[in-house]
């Protein structure tokens, strides 16, 4: 009886091992939402990395975060740097940007794990709004798989870009 348990144990956990193996080696998270201002204005809020306290889902996260800016003041080459608590740790360049329509950023993160992943967010005009698009997207290694059986990355992930695009749209429509 204890073999038998033992052998579907085992069985139960190599079928996991190799479900995993064959999920997609990278992913996309992406939400987006309609936003009454024109792409300028909100650009001016995405493209400057001190202005991100006022809409980013993670800055209020951890009251006690330390921040860095280096580089450039805004724009191509601005870097932000985060150390945390719970927020973890990190670093965000600007590695991309055509004003006022789109903006890349090179996302590294080094605590709780290591990886890095592409952010970007988009603008495109629609009469007096603005369809503002926000993305993350990268390379999905083995551990990451894994990890996904058990978290919807998208679920957690999304609500975050949710709860930031929504008050990005409070302060652009005010």
């Amino acid at each position: 009886m204890l073999k038998t348990i033992a052998i579907i144990v085992g069985l139960a956990i190599v079928a996991v091992l190799v479900i995993a193996a064959f999920r997609p080696n990278s992913f996309r998270i992406e939400r987006r939402i309609t936003i009454k201002a024109p792409p300028e204005v909100i650009y001016g809020h995405i493209n400057d990395f001190h202005k991100w306290r006022a809409w980013s889902p993670w800055e209020n996260l951890d009251p006690d975060l330390e921040r860095t800016y280096m580089g450039s003041p805004s724009g191509l080459g601005a870097v932000y740097v985060w150390e945390g608590k719970k927020a973890g740790a990190g670093r965000m360049e600007i590695i991309e940007h055509t004003p006022p329509s789109k903006l890349v950023i090179k996302l590294d993160f080094v605590k709780p794990m290591t990886t890095t992943n592409t952010t970007e967010i988009t603008l495109i005009p629609n009469g007096d709004k603005t369809v503002v698009s926000w993305a993350m997207y990268g390379p999905s290694p083995y551990m990451s798989k894994l990890f996904g059986l058990i978290f919807n990355m998208d679920k957690v992930v999304g609500k975050d870009f949710e709860k930031g695009l929504q008050s990005l749209k409070t302060l652009s429509e005010q």
